[in-house]
């Protein structure tokens, strides 16, 4: 009986002694993941706040087809929330508490496990990058292990930040797809014939090969942007690009970069802003949604439009673009409007 005794205080001692030791050891745990993503942190960040958006991007979608979500009424901005269950990742719950739009969201996360619930905060920070239109995603993970989970750690090889850390870094990774893709999506619509009124505008010219017409138009804009401003010339419309000449042959292209005034303007001799006057057209216009790069497309369904519908061009007037969004206040390329004018010949113009 002594030695059952003796045996049992002896477990006895193990066993505080090394809830002494779990309960003392630390349990705290942290993830940072950074990563560069080549798109506007508008772009990320409405991916993020909306907890419906990570069925797209979310670490852990890919890893359970069969996982159960629970969206909560409200799914974006501060109190949003939403659940899963899982046969493969366990239960989990998440619910945003902070958010600086374009800037940061904080969320606490929390993961049921048959060992306790582990808490954690999340904190998504959207930043700069040396290069424009780029964002620094950083993703911070902390939280505290349990007194079982620290137990249960101690005795298997599978690390909880490493875990984490992958699971979020191909998050990451599917989210800058997802991004990237979005960016590319673009919508032509050929509107028909319509009026553009003409008038008054600021603009300088220069020649160009066609595929260094978007790098030369920026600081062409600025250029006359910066003249009107010192000037005080105010802006009577959207800027446009007016092609003067077009080479297909040679591919180069002689263009005008524009900005609509309401009044003719004089200018000093040997100015390279000056003022021009175009006359009221008739055009088929066509509105493209989306990046620039896609006018070419756009310009070939409007060309396509009129030989269907036998529309003549105007011999001498020259098609323009205009500009309906400012690219510095819509970050997403996928929303650029631009409206492109073809003059066209009407019926009482072509009977002459």
């Amino acid at each position: 009986m002594k030695i059952l005794k003796y045996l049992f205080f002896l477990i006895l001692i193990v066993v505080i002694g090394g809830a002494i030791y779990f309960a003392t050891k630390d349990g705290s745990f942290d993830v940072a993941i950074t990563k560069d993503i080549n798109a506007p942190a508008e772009v990320i960040y409405n991916n993020v706040k909306d907890f419906k958006n990570w069925e797209a991007w979310g670490p852990w979608m890919t890893q359970d087809e069969d996982i159960e979500l629970n969206y909560a009424e409200k799914t974006e901005g501060e109190g949003a929330s939403y659940s899963w269950k899982s046969d493969v990742l366990g239960d989990g719950s998440l619910k945003t508490t902070r958010v600086i739009p374009n800037k940061e969201i904080i969320q606490e996360m929390i993961l049921n496990a048959s060992t306790g619930d582990i808490n954690s905060t999340m904190i998504w920070k959207f930043g700069e990058t040396e290069t424009p239109g780029a964002t620094k995603i950083t993703l911070e993970i902390n939280g505290e292990k349990s007194f079982l989970q620290k137990v249960y750690a101690n005795f298997k090889d599978e690390n909880l930040e490493a875990s984490l850390g992958n699971m979020y870094e191909q998050g990451l990774n599917n989210l800058e797809a997802v991004a990237i893709e979005e960016m590319k999506k673009f919508t032509v619509n050929v509107d028909g014939i319509a009026q553009h009124g003409g008038g008054y505008y600021m603009y300088n010219t220069t020649s160009a090969n066609m595929s260094d017409i978007g790098a030369k138009m920026g600081a062409m804009m600025g250029q006359v942007m910066g003249y009107m401003d010192a000037n005080n010339i105010p802006t009577a419309g959207q800027p446009f690009t007016l092609y003067n000449q077009i080479d297909e042959a040679n591919g180069t292209v002689i263009f005008s970069a524009c900005i609509p005034v309401r009044d003719r303007v004089i200018t000093p001799e040997g100015s390279t802003v000056v003022c021009g006057f175009m006359e009221p057209v008739s055009a088929l216009k066509t509105t493209l949604k989306g990046n620039y790069e896609n006018l070419t497309e756009a310009y070939a369904q409007a060309q396509a439009y009129m030989a269907k519908n036998a529309i003549q061009p105007h011999p001498t007037s020259k098609m323009f673009e205009v500009y309906v969004t400012d690219p510095g206040e819509v970050p997403n390329p996928a929303n650029y409007i631009t409206e492109i004018y073809m003059p066209v010949l009407v019926p009482e113009e072509e009977a002459q």
